[in-house]
Formats: structure tokens, sequence, C-alpha cells
């Protein structure tokens, strides 16, 4: 296995764990991870810089072309948003406040209600998050948004978060909800 591989398999884990339990602390998470895995001194903000940093540094090496933050309530994201930008643009990424992220198989449809992302990218990857949106919009309008056409944009909403194509498998088998 590749290095770059394995760095991608890695931090593939560690935002899924990420996003596995939204706008939620460590500790809802699993009761006195906290103090385990983040320190008995880190606050739940710093942790959540902590991972933006991360996650913006991984996007400017060009590992992952969309990376999302942990889903957050409006007034926690809104408490740290000036922050994350400053550190966003540390690293020359830029962020953008997503108020209803788009839901597909990939991630249960209650990952992000109610909540904000933040979402950290370069160049023109904004653009294609939203031709994902405006295409599920269009499919659902017109009463395609199923079977084939369903999956496939999980798969390609996948694709820009630079998921390997087993692990959106797994999250789509996992994950598939109707609406």
């Amino acid at each position: 296995m590749t290095t770059h591989r394995a760095f991608v398999i890695a931090l593939t884990l560690v935002s899924s764990l990420a996003c596995s339990a939204p706008g939620t602390t460590t500790e809802e998470v699993a009761p006195g991870a906290a103090t385990e895995t983040v320190g008995p001194d880190i606050d739940e903000r710093s942790y959540q810089l902590g991972v933006i940093s991360a996650f913006s540094e991984v996007v400017r090496a060009g590992v992952k072309r969309l990376a999302l933050s942990a889903p957050l309530e409006p007034g926690d994201m809104d408490a740290l948003l000036e922050d994350a930008a400053v550190i966003a643009a540390g690293h020359d990424v830029k962020t953008y406040v997503e108020r209803d992220l788009l839901v597909t198989d990939l991630f249960p449809a209650s990952t992000a209600e109610g909540r904000h992302v933040l979402l950290m990218y370069r160049d023109a990857v904004l653009d294609e998050y939203r031709a994902l949106e405006e295409r599920k919009a269009a499919l659902a309008a017109a009463g395609e948004y199923e079977g084939d056409a369903r999956r496939q944009l999980a798969v390609d909403f996948g694709r820009l978060l630079s998921y390997p194509d087993e692990r959106i498998q797994e999250l789509i088998a996992g994950n598939s909800e109707l609406e």
C-alpha cells in the first residue's frame, strides 16, 4: 500500500468518526473518551478548530478535494467561524458555511439536520458541490431520485469528499434511508 493511499484511508476513517455523531461532544460519542482522546485541558472549541486546521492542511495538500467539519449547532458554528476562516486561509483554503448539508445515502439524513457544517475546499469545488445539490433537486422534482440515480449522487458526493470507492460503498450500504 502506498503512503498516499494509507494516508487517505486513515483520514477517511477519522472523517467518518467525526461525522458519525454530528454536533455531539466526545463524551456523547464514547463515555470517557474526552479525557483519553482529547485530554482534560482541551475544550471542545479548540478541538473543533484543530480538526478544521488538519482538514484544511489536507485539502491544501490535495489529498481531499472537499472536507467537512463536524456538524455543529448554529451558535457553536458562529462562535468559531472567524477563527476557522483565519485558520483555513492560512492553508490557502476557502470555507463556506453550509446550513443545509446535501443529504444523500452517503450519511444518514439526521447527520446534519438543524446543524451547520463548514465546507473546506480549493478552486471550483464549491461549484461542484452546488451542482450536486442542483442535480438532486432536479431529480427529486421529476420524481426520479431513486434507484441508480440516487445511488450515483451519493457516489459522486463521496468522490468529491475524496473517499475511496470501497468506503463510499460501505457508507451507502450502511446508511441508505428513505427521506
